[in-house]
């Protein structure tokens, strides 16, 4: 292996793709290489129940400049995407994923794009080749996002871009638990854009984020970067303070009018267990809050690598 500082460093987390694996490499070889020869390939697969390290290191063995890296246990995709970063040293990097969605033949794109004195550029899918079902999810995913984290994504944007070295840095110095690739790197600022990519069919298999994979990255992103929960909880309370009131005052002009029969019971009821329903959710959302300190606070690791091919 060369010990020259690559120009480029390719990062892709691999789960489930076994069958991917080579053309996800030959293509890269293909594209990467009609900019330049010097550049790595790594490839981090999350303890993937398949044989996809396997087919990894053979990549590996017939070309150095394919680099592996294998968890020890699933971690998730954003936590593989922090693993590989941790060993990239090109000048730019860029992160695709491996279902060959991200288009190999579009990194020269991207590439010639950041030489125009860009730190970041993104690869903006402007027409998804998704079911209707994965649209649907990801339209209502990204705009609940954008509301409770006080974010602002763009939902035609994901983790496929080039970054330069300086960006990587400072993404590899941040340690918090609740890994999001995109908006830990929304966070980090540099001058960044984006062009129009094409976007793929998935060559194998389906995805592997359900409904409810997508609401629980989309919990911890927003708990760790946003406290808006917490401020709606307390709009909704002084709402409800309101709306308390003017029952109240209600009550108290029907009982003098003699409309209420049977005072005080339709009242009652309604106020236990409507209030006892929104004291369950503050506690719940303060719980949130707790336990993602909770989880900070132990300082474990993000990942846990069990071995490498082709890196020192």
């Amino acid at each position: 292996m060369s010990s020259e500082k690559p120009l480029i460093s390719i990062v892709s987390p691999v789960y489930r793709a076994e069958k991917m694996v080579s053309a996800l490499v030959s293509g890269i070889l293909a594209s990467v290489g009609e900019i330049t020869p010097n550049f790595e390939i790594i490839l981090v697969n999350d303890c993937s129940p398949d044989n996809s390290w396997d087919f990894i290191s053979k990549e590996a063995e017939k070309e150095s400049r394919v680099k592996g890296v294998n968890l020890s246990r699933n971690f998730g995709q954003h936590y593989a995407i922090t693993a590989g970063l941790s060993y990239a040293k090109g000048e730019w990097v860029i992160v695709m994923d491996c279902d060959l969605q991200d288009r190999p033949d579009e990194i020269p794109k991207l590439y010639h794009k950041a030489l125009e004195g860009w730190d970041i550029v993104f690869a903006k899918r402007t027409q998804r080749k998704d079911s209707f079902r994965k649209k649907l999810m990801s339209k209502f995913f990204y705009k609940a996002y954008n509301y409770l984290s006080g974010l602002k994504f763009d939902g035609s944007i994901a983790n496929f871009g080039i970054y330069n070295a300086k960006v990587i840095h400072q993404f590899n110095a941040m340690k918090e638990g609740a890994r999001s690739f995109p908006s830990l790197i929304q966070y980090l600022g540099y001058k960044s854009t984006a062009v129009d990519v094409k976007h793929a069919e998935r060559l194998e298999g389906t995805s592997s984020y359900s409904f409810a994979t997508l609401l629980s990255l989309a919990g911890d992103v927003i708990l760790s970067n946003s406290n808006k929960p917490l401020k709606q909880i307390v709009k909704l309370g002084f709402t409800i303070s309101i709306f308390s009131f003017v029952v109240a005052l209600y009550n108290v002009l029907a009982y003098f009018m003699g409309v209420i029969k049977v005072p005080g019971f339709t009242t009652t009821v309604f106020s236990i267990w409507f209030l006892g329903g929104l004291i369950l959710t503050v506690l719940g959302i303060i719980g949130l809050y707790v336990g993602k300190i909770f989880d900070e606070v132990k300082g474990r690791q993000l990942y846990i690598v069990s071995e490498v091919v082709n890196i020192d």
